[in-house]
């Protein structure tokens, strides 16, 4: 699986494309067979792998293990919900809102986290994510702790197009695939030939007068608008806003879907992604300890795949 996302990755056009059809088929399936729990359960595959690819992208290219990657997603689901109480509903204002506001968060924390290296770099985005999730807990104006309904779902143009599932998972669909197309077109131009060789060597890279600060912070804005995409995509399927999208575990489940599917593969992401809801929906219905049987489902794929949990692992000692 990680050889196929491998070579999937190499190809960006060819990547977007087999995973956009893979899902709009299986989204076919489901609207045939007239199930809103799986036209729904898609919809919310899809949004997560958009979360964990943009941050496969900083894995991957460079060498960034963000553990605050909760807090761009619960910013684009809060930009949604704060548009929306304003009167501001329609995806072509919230979709564009919600990128810029993460965009901005990681642009700025990013500033900060990234004169750290290795395990400063995890904490102290950590820090900032859990600074985010306090702020949005004490905003009382817009649900405080216990969070907040959305009045409707988005619409396009005065239509609510997204008023049933099936209409939130083509969007979602769309979203992903275009975030593959561009984040690997991304990755084989010259400004990812400097993030990965950052990654190798630092001291190189600066003494050509490139600069790999700044091209790490562009990554790291660029991640976290594809997450507030996410949030929004997520937001809108759940219908309510709450700091807990940008806790902690929010973040480690990210890092966990990246590392089931291929550190640094994009594909990966999306493989993490569909193996996690798919364990949430076969033994969150048994069990609230569903997430034992992820940790099993991890540590299996790190003893079968110990060189991508290594590449993983460098990439945070490196930061």
């Amino acid at each position: 699986m990680s050889a196929m996302a491998a070579r999937l990755n190499s190809k960006p056009g060819l990547a977007a494309l087999a995973v956009a059809l893979a899902f709009l088929v299986a989204l076919g399936l489901a609207y045939g067979l007239g199930s809103t729990y799986w036209m729904a359960t898609l919809a919310r595959m899809a949004a997560l792998a958009l979360s964990a690819v943009s941050l496969s992208f900083l894995v991957g290219q460079a060498g960034l293990v963000s553990f605050g990657h909760g807090a761009p997603v619960g910013i684009g689901a809060y930009a949604l919900l704060v548009a929306g109480e304003y009167g501001m509903s329609d995806l072509l204002v919230v979709l564009p809102l919600a990128f810029l506001a993460a965009a901005a968060f990681s642009a700025l924390t990013g500033a900060i986290a990234l004169r750290t290296r290795g395990v400063y770099f995890i904490m102290i985005t950590l820090a900032f994510a859990q600074m985010a999730y306090y702020v949005a807990a004490s905003l009382s104006a817009f649900g405080g702790d216990d969070g907040m309904a959305l009045a409707a779902r988005s619409t396009l143009l005065g239509a609510r197009v997204l008023r049933r599932d099936h209409g939130l998972a083509l969007l979602a669909i769309l979203l992903l695939g275009l975030a593959l197309f561009l984040l690997g077109r991304l990755a084989a131009s010259k400004f990812g030939l400097v993030l990965r060789a950052a990654k190798d060597n630092e001291q190189k890279v600066t003494a050509l007068g490139l600069s790999p600060y700044g091209h790490r912070l562009a990554a790291l804005a660029l991640a976290g608008g594809a997450a507030g995409l996410s949030g929004a995509l997520l937001a809108n399927q759940a219908e309510f806003v709450a700091p807990a999208y940008m806790n902690w575990h929010v973040s480690g489940l990210a890092i966990v879907m990246v590392a089931l599917g291929g550190a640094g593969h994009l594909v990966g992401g999306v493989i993490g992604a569909v193996v996690v809801t798919l364990l949430d929906e076969a033994l969150g219905h048994y069990t609230q300890y569903w997430k034992l049987g992820l940790g099993l489902v991890v540590v299996g794929a790190a003893l079968l795949r110990a060189g991508d949990l290594r590449r993983l692992l460098a990439g945070g000692a490196r930061g």
